[in-house]
């Protein structure tokens, strides 16, 4: 057992899809998943240990931004000897030119937040993902017929801003969507040696205000749950 995650040692998968809400998190393995089994509920952040077409997997939850995640992974990774964990989520686009359920896999993360800085010593506002997952996701989408875009992402502390232009650090470096969470993931699993990548489908055009519903953020995800559980089982060959 860790602080922030009561599922005893073995509970947890070797493999991780992590998501912002635990009612998705829920709704996937309730849905997705074989023998699914709930594994820890501290603070009604959901984790369930099942199996995917034979391959083991948790699916749970990590909260909203660069801090939580970072609780989350970081024992995840550390206590539970987790060696790939896959965040799947959602992200508002900056332009008009996407379209909402449009599948991003992101290939690197842009962040004004000092995460890095603080935890680590690394002194940088970009990572790329982590491992193999986001070329076996790749290759998956591709033998799935799904098709996915790849690119930057920035990941922003800041939900509400007072300028509602694009930051910055998104224009500079070419991230056509904002979330709250890769940043972080990338850098614990840097640290610690281990796999990780995001999948995120875009669930908000944010100068059309186009969006999803509450409701359809959590259980009309289908397309990006296939495609990362597919890439589990393929994972599942090398970890």
């Amino acid at each position: 057992m860790s602080i922030h995650i009561s599922a005893k040692n073995g509970e947890i998968a070797r493999i991780v899809l992590i998501a912002g809400d635990p009612l998705r998190a829920k709704h996937i393995a309730e849905n997705f998943l074989e023998d699914s089994k709930l594994v820890s509920s501290t603070r009604n952040a959901f984790y369930y240990t099942g199996t995917y077409k034979g391959t083991p997997v948790t699916i749970g939850a990590s909260g909203m931004g660069c801090p939580s995640i970072g609780i989350y992974s970081y024992e995840l990774f550390n206590e539970y000897n987790v060696e790939c964990i896959i965040r799947i989520g959602t992200a508002g686009a900056y332009f008009e030119t996407s379209k909402v359920y449009d599948v991003i896999n992101v290939d690197r993360a842009f962040s004004e937040s000092t995460y890095a800085k603080c935890a680590f010593d690394i002194d940088e506002d970009n990572i790329q993902h982590q491992g193999k997952a986001f070329e076996i996701i790749n290759k998956t989408a591709k033998t799935l017929n799904i098709p996915i875009s790849k690119g930057a992402i920035h990941s922003s502390d800041v939900f509400y801003r007072k300028d509602t232009a694009v930051p910055k650090i998104a224009i500079d470096n070419n991230c056509s969507a904002v979330e709250m969470e890769s940043f972080t993931l990338f850098f614990n699993a840097k640290y610690l040696n281990k796999m990780a990548a995001t999948i995120v489908t875009i669930s908000d055009i944010i100068p059309t205000h186009e969006g999803m519903s509450a409701d359809q953020r959590e259980r009309s995800l289908e397309t990006m749950y296939n495609l990362a559980l597919e890439s589990v089982v393929e994972i599942g060959k090398i970890v």
